[in-house]
C-alpha cells in the first residue's frame, strides 16, 4: 500500500543505525510499495542531499551492504529520502512540515497513508502528537495514519499511564504502535509456534509436567556511553519490564482463538494480569536479587566497575543485575516458579528460555549426572538461534546408566534462512497494519503493575543489598540461592548445545 514514513528525530543515532538500514533491506527485498517516501524531521539544519549522504551514501551502518550494489540502485533508494528542519523545538507549529508532507504526498502519490515514527525521548511524544493533530494529520478520513513510539514506555506505572493518555488524546489506540524490537526476533515469535503447533509440547505445557521455567538475558557489554540514562533506569526497567515480561507473556498465555493480532494481544494481557504481584517486604526480600558489576580483568584486560563508568553516580546503587522469582495465579501455572534474570557484563551475550520438566516420579534407572536429570526444552533467542531438547539416553556398556543427549534445531540450517532483522520485520508489520508484535496500552500497564512494587521496595528499604559481582562472571555468588531444591541457573555458552554429553576416548 502506497505510503510515507515521517521519522521524528531523524538526525539521531537510531535512524542511521537501525531504521534506514531496515528500510533499505526491505527495499532490496522488494517488500516496499511502489510509491514510498521517507521524510526525516528533526532540529538539525540540513538539506535532503546532506541527509541522504549521512544515512545512506556515507553511512558506516550501510557501508558493507552498499559496496556490493550498483550506483543506480543506491541512488534510486536515496532519492526516496527527504528531510525537513523543524527549527529549534519539536513543540512548535508544524505548518511547514504539514505543507512538505502534502507536497511529497501529491508528487509521489502516497495516498495520504502516513506512519509517524517517533525516534525521540518519550517526553516529546504528547507534544508531537498534539502538533500533528493540530494540522489534521491524525485524521483517517482520507488514508490511514499510524504512530510508532520507542521504549521506554514510562518509568513507572503512573508515568506509563500518563504517556498512554497523552497519545490517546490525539490518536486512537488502534493507530498507536509501541515498538519492542525483542518481539521482532523470529525466535521470540517461534515460542508461540513451538507451543501451539506441536502436540508433543502443548499437552505438557502446564503445572503437571513442568517443574520450573527460567529465562536468562545476558549481555557482555557494560553501560558503554549510556551511563547517564542507565543510572536513572537500571536493569529492571531497561530490560525486565519490557522485553522479558513480553517473553513471559508468550510462555504463560492461553491459546488464542486464532492468529489475529487482537486475539493474541488479548491473551498476552490476561497472562500479564495473572502474574502474582509481590507486595509484602518479606516476599520481595526472598524473591528478588539485585547486583552491580565491579572492576575486574576479562581476558587480561582491566574492565571498569559500574560506578567508574562515565555518567554514573560514584555511590550508585542502580542494578546492572536483576533476578526475580515469581508465580502465576492461574489454573495452568499454579505453584510453578518462574525465574527471570537480566544483566550486563556477563561471560557471553545470550537470551534463552529453559523449560525444566519434572523428573519421572519413579526412578527406575541410575542417572550418571545427578544434577542434570531433568528433561529440558531450551529455546534460544540469540545468538545461535534454535531449539534444543535434552533427554535421557543409555550410556553404552553394561547396566542402565543414563546420560543426557541433545536433540537440536538451528534456524541457520533452514533452507533460504534469510532471517529478517527485528526492525525490518516490525516496520513491515506497521506498514501492513499488523499490530501482533506491538504492545497495547493495557499490556504495558499490566507489566508496570507487576514491576512497580519491586522497584519501590528496592528504592525505599535499607535491607535490600546490592551485591557486587566481578565483570565477566555470572552475577552475584548467592544468585543460585533464589532457585528452589538442588537446581541452579543454567549458565549458557554462546552455542546452543554447549555441553558435550558423554564421549568415549580410545
Amino acid at each position: 500500500m502506497n505510503q510515507m514514513i515521517i521519522i521524528f528525530g531523524a538526525s539521531g543515532d537510531l535512524t542511521a543505525r537501525k531504521l534506514i538500514p531496515a528500510i533499505y533491506n526491505l527495499y532490496k527485498g522488494k517488500h516496499l510499495p511502489e510509491n514510498f517516501v521517507v521524510l526525516g524531521a528533526s532540529r538539525s539544519n540540513i538539506t535532503d542531499g546532506e541527509f541522504r549522504k549521512k544515512v545512506v551514501q556515507e553511512s558506516a551502518h550501510l557501508k558493507s551492504e552498499l559496496d556490493s550494489q550498483e550506483e543506480d540502485f543506491i541512488n534510486t533508494f536515496s532519492n526516496k529520502l527527504f528531510y525537513e528542519d523543524l527549527g529549534d523545538d519539536y513543540n512548535t507549529s508544524y505548518d511547514r512540515l504539514s505543507t512538505r508532507i502534502a507536497d511529497l504526498n501529491n508528487k509521489y502519490s502516497t495516498d495520504n497513508n502516513y506512519i509517524f515514527y517517533l525516534s525521540t525521548p518519550p517526553s516529546l511524544y504528547e507534544a508531537i502528537a498534539k502538533n500533528l493533530s493540530d494540522q489534521g494529520l491524525t485524521k483517517e478520513e482520507d488514508g490511514w495514519k499510524r504512530i510508532v513510539v520507542e521504549k521506554p514506555f514510562g518509568y513507572s506505572l503512573e508515568t506509563a499511564k500518563n504517556l498512554n493518555t497523552g497519545l490517546q488524546k490525539y490518536f486512537n489506540e488502534k493507530q498507536i504502535y509501541r515498538i519492542d524490537h525483542y518481539l521482532g526476533k523470529e525466535t521470540v515469535q517461534n515460542l508461540l509456534v513451538t507451543r501451539f503447533a506441536n502436540s508433543i509440547f502443548e499437552p505438557l505445557w502446564n503445572r503437571n509436567y513442568i517443574h520450573h521455567i527460567e529465562i536468562t538475558n545476558a549481555e557482555t557489554v557494560g553501560v558503554e556511553k549510556r551511563g547517564g540514562y542507565y543510572d536513572k533506569s537500571g536493569a529492571l526497567r531497561d530490560m525486565f519490564q519490557s522485553h522479558l515480561l513480553q517473553i513471559v507473556s508468550l510462555i504463560v498465555m492461553e491459546p488464542p482463538i486464532n492468529s489475529n493480532a487482537e486475539e493474541i494481544r488479548n491473551e498476552k494481557v490476561k497472562a500479564l494480569k495473572s502474574l502474582r504481584i509481590m507486595t509484602d517486604d518479606e516476599t520481595l526480600f526472598n524473591n528478588t536479587i539485585k547486583g552491580q558489576y565491579v572492576a575486574s580483568k576479562i581476558d587480561g584486560k582491566q574492565v571498569k566497575g559500574y560506578r567508574e563508568e562515565e555518567g554514573v553516580n560514584p555511590d550508585s546503587k542502580t542494578e546492572t543485575y536483576a533476578a526475580v522469582k515469581f508465580f502465576v495465579d492461574n489454573w495452568r501455572w499454579k505453584d510453578i516458579p518462574f525465574y527471570v534474570r537480566t544483566a550486563k557484563r556477563m561471560p557471553t551475550k545470550v537470551t534463552e528460555v529453559v523449560i525444566h520438566f519434572k523428573t519421572p516420579h519413579h526412578q527406575v534407572f541410575k542417572e550418571q549426572d545427578i544434577n542434570n536429570k531433568d528433561n529440558k526444552l531450551i529455546i534460544r533467542i540469540q545468538p545461535d538461534e534454535g531449539v534444543l531438547i535434552k533427554f535421557g539416553v543409555k550410556v553404552p556398556g553394561q547396566g542402565f546408566q543414563v546420560e543426557r543427549a541433545n536433540l537440536d534445531f538451528y534456524y541457520s540450517s533452514l533452507p533460504n534462512a534469510n532471517i529478517m532483522e527485528a526492525y525490518e520485520r516490525l516496520l513491515l508489520d506497521a506498514m501492513q497494519g499488523d499490530a501482533t508484535l506491538y504492545a497495547r496500552a493495557d499490556e504495558v500497564e499490566a507489566a508496570w503493575t507487576f514491576v512497580d512494587p519491586i522497584l519501590n521496595y528496592w528504592e525505599r528499604d535499607e535491607n535490600v543489598n546490592t551485591y557486587g559481582y566481578p565483570a565477566g562472571t555470572w552475577g552475584p555468588r548467592n544468585s543460585d540461592d533464589l532457585i528452589d531444591d538442588e537446581y541452579t541457573w543454567r549458565n549458557p555458552g554462546e552455542n546452543l548445545a554447549d555441553d558435550s554429553g558423554y564421549c568415549v576416548i580410545n
